[in-house]
């Protein structure tokens, strides 16, 4: 969860820090202060860097207050991710003719797009319960594969619940009633009601037939627009001189 940030700041064991292991924590937290982010004088550190102390725990609390971190103690990893970040900011802010001329490191996978689900912890229980909460809120079905869940409740928000999924949706069309007795539908189920059903669907059919007449009938005056220019010259191939 951390190693980028961690390795972006040259942190001596990026691969290996363990967040929940408490001295690692601590120790990581004064380095972070002592080495990049610097928000105390180096007289006022002495309560922080005190890591065996049974105060430091408070220490840390109020040093969470004094650099605005909208995490409180409780909130770990979101605490130590939010004052990386921080890190990284100041890191940059005072290597700025350092870092704004380096190139992106090369992709071998240039060409395909970027999964943002890849690097999900589908093990996490915080995970499981936000995917099941939101599936129980779209009334998606349940799936042992958690990541799968996360992909439909992806596919559902982009196809029905995305702004313009919502405005073709509120685009409603105002037809005239119809009287079904006046159309002949050319067969007899047996059925009164199976020959209404069918009655609808062919008018249904014969709309649908009617609005892509329509779109062949734009895209041909369309072609005749471009043919009756009198600057086309089809022997060369080519629209204009």
């Amino acid at each position: 969860m951390f190693h980028r940030k961690l390795t972006a700041l040259d942190y001596h064991n990026p691969n290996g820090f363990n967040c929940t292991d408490e001295t690692e924590f601590r120790n990581c937290i004064v380095w972070l202060e002592d080495q990049k982010i610097r928000h105390y004088k180096i007289e006022d550190r002495g309560n922080l860097r005190n890591i065996p102390s049974s105060d430091w725990p408070a220490a840390y609390e109020k040093y969470l207050q004094d650099v605005n971190c909208p995490f409180s103690a409780p909130e770990r990893q979101e605490a130590v991710d939010w004052l990386l970040g921080l890190a990284v900011r100041y890191e940059y802010g005072d290597n700025v003719d350092k870092y704004k001329n380096c190139q992106p490191l090369a992709s071998t996978n240039s060409d395909l797009p970027a999964d943002p689900l890849v690097n999900l912890d589908s093990t996490s229980p915080d995970f499981k319960a936000g995917v099941t909460a939101l599936s129980n809120i779209l009334k998606i079905q349940r799936h042992d594969d958690y990541l799968i869940m996360l992909k439909a409740i992806r596919i559902l928000i982009q196809e029905r619940l995305s702004p313009e999924a919502i405005s073709k949706a509120s685009q409603t069309k105002e037809g005239l009633p119809v009287a079904l007795d006046k159309h002949m539908l050319g067969f007899d189920t047996g059925d009164a009601t199976l020959n209404e059903a069918a009655q609808i669907l062919r008018l249904l059919h014969i709309e649908e037939l009617r609005e892509l007449q329509t779109r062949i009938n734009e895209a041909i005056v369309a072609v005749q627009a471009i043919i009756a220019d009198p600057k086309t010259d089809h022997r060369l191939g080519k629209v204009g001189r």
